[in-house]
């Protein structure tokens, strides 16, 4: 005889009852954990893959901080004058001198010298240099030409390639978007790594900033290697967000979006109208300009230093109409370092514009009728937007130039700190690798997948649509984390399969 046993609705209910906290043990904690883990994952994968660009860009960076020294030591007899001796000769016999000397081509632009023991630098140019110009060096003392050089918007042979070289790795266009690859990465890295440091000690107690700003002492292997990469990250988060976002205000495409936005809130740099007053000829075209104040150099624009051979084209006329309008424009309060660019028609006025890239910086522009010995138009630094002032000077800090050799020595000290916390990133993923005691693995392995689940579900709702944005005004980074996201998809696939 077959004995049935049946289950009555209260063992079933008991049954479901000892089942539920395995079930929800078995669903995903939305929790702040869970953001913990999502930002481990990114930060560790952006780490790894976009750690050697932060590299490149860091060590070419900090060769570029040298350029002022290095352009002293490799053309100090042309930048430099070889004894300072009474009064500077007028600008009409430096001029005539380099052209005796140099007669190809046309003036494009002549700069006074920056300091007592700089050079006047007579700027030409000449159809088969296309983009460059070749700069002719006058001793303003002696009115001897120094020498010649073929320089890319003022500056040196030597200044260009390192700047090419940090830029674009010297392969064009293509080689542009490594460098935007790692200023869009590295605002993400440096606040990333910043968060998750920071969630160790969010518990305030004694000592906890201590914990935030220095590595434990006692630490030993990988716990030592991940405070110092973290605490020196820590220290350097102001400096590399401000190299991120400086850096992109000139890329190729988050630079475009950049330039929108100026629009979009009337931030661009005022032109100054050199069109002449009276003039029929040439009306219904814009007046001569210059490249934007607001972007730092590129292949397209120029590298804001207004005058060095922005124009391709200039004339020549009567030396001495060169000190009749540097005249004119002292006489409007333009001091220092300037740049005379001659008109580039008859319905066209100089432009006299300063040149003064230390602060306090100084970037008044006029436009001058030399026939009429008066200014016709006025650009003055005070009245430029919020905006371009700000984008401005975040590009001369980016060069090191605004603040002088303390500019320089603090880049350095930035670029060469993200070296150093690049490298303990890469150890201390090589010290987590697992071990075994027939073998060890080769790397470390990569933070749990699936971490988004665990989020919170606000966080998600708000954070596609906020990281879609994101991803647009930056495109590099937007196509970049896809890329990561679908290649973590695929493997996520994969190793079920291999199971």
């Amino acid at each position: 005889m077959r004995h049935v046993h049946e289950r009555t609705p209260r063992d079933q209910h008991d049954k479901a009852a000892a089942a539920a906290p395995n079930a929800a043990a078995a669903r995903p904690d939305r929790s702040r954990g869970g953001l913990r883990a999502a930002l481990l994952r990114l930060h560790f994968y952006a780490g790894v893959f976009v750690a050697p660009f932060l590299l490149l860009a860091a060590l070419t960076g900090l060769a570029y901080t040298l350029t002022p020294q290095l352009d002293r030591l490799a053309y100090g007899n042309l930048l430099t004058v070889d004894r300072v001796a009474g009064e500077p000769r007028p600008l009409a016999a430096q001029v005539a001198v380099a052209r005796a000397a140099y007669p190809e081509g046309t003036i494009a632009s002549v700069i006074t010298p920056p300091g007592p023991e700089d050079t006047t630098r007579l700027v030409l140019s000449l159809p088969e240099l296309g983009d460059r110009q070749r700069t002719v060096y006058v001793d303003p003392y002696t009115a001897e030409v120094k020498g010649e050089l073929t320089t890319t918007w003022g500056a040196t042979p030597l200044t260009t390639w390192l700047d090419d070289l940090h830029r674009n790795l010297h392969l064009g266009e293509v080689g542009r978007l490594y460098s935007e690859a790692a200023a869009s990465w590295l605002w993400v890295i440096a606040a990333g790594g910043v968060a998750l440091w920071l969630g160790r000690v969010r518990k305030p107690r004694s000592g906890s900033v201590r914990r935030f700003l220095l590595p434990e002492r006692s630490a030993r292997g990988v716990r030592r290697t991940r405070g110092l990469h973290a605490t020196l990250g820590v220290w350097l988060a102001v400096g590399l967000f401000f190299l991120s976002a400086t850096g992109l205000t000139w890329s190729a495409h988050a630079g475009g979006r950049f330039g929108q936005l100026l629009d979009a809130v009337g931030g661009r740099a005022p032109e100054l109208d050199t069109e002449l007053p009276g003039t029929a000829a040439g009306r219904g075209r814009p007046g001569h300009t210059f490249p934007p104040l607001t972007t730092l150099p590129d292949a397209a624009s120029g590298d804001g230093h207004i005058g060095h051979g922005a124009a391709t084209r200039g004339v020549d006329g009567d030396p001495a109409t060169f000190d009749a309008v540097l005249a004119i424009a002292r006489d409007d309060g333009l001091t220092g370092s300037v740049v005379l660019t001659p008109p580039d028609g008859a319905d066209r006025a100089w432009t006299v514009a300063q040149d003064d890239d230390t602060w306090p910086v100084r970037y008044d522009r006029v436009a001058v009728d030399a026939a009429a010995g008066e200014v016709t138009a006025r650009s003055r630094w005070a009245d430029y937007p919020v905006p371009a002032k700000l984008s401005r000077l975040g590009v001369q800090a980016h060069k090191g130039v605004l603040f002088g050799a303390v500019n320089r020595i603090v880049l350095a000290a930035v670029a060469s700190g993200l070296v150093v916390v690049i490298l303990w990133g890469y150890r201390m993923w090589w010290q987590r690798r697992p071990r075994r005691a027939d073998r060890t693995a080769a790397f470390g392995r990569a933070p749990a997948r699936g971490a988004w689940r665990q989020l919170p579900r606000p966080l998600l709702v708000l954070g596609v649509p906020a990281i879609a944005a994101i991803g647009w005004a930056l495109p590099v980074l937007g196509i970049t984390l896809l890329g990561f996201l679908v290649a973590d998809a695929v493997v996520g696939l994969a190793k079920p399969a291999r199971r």
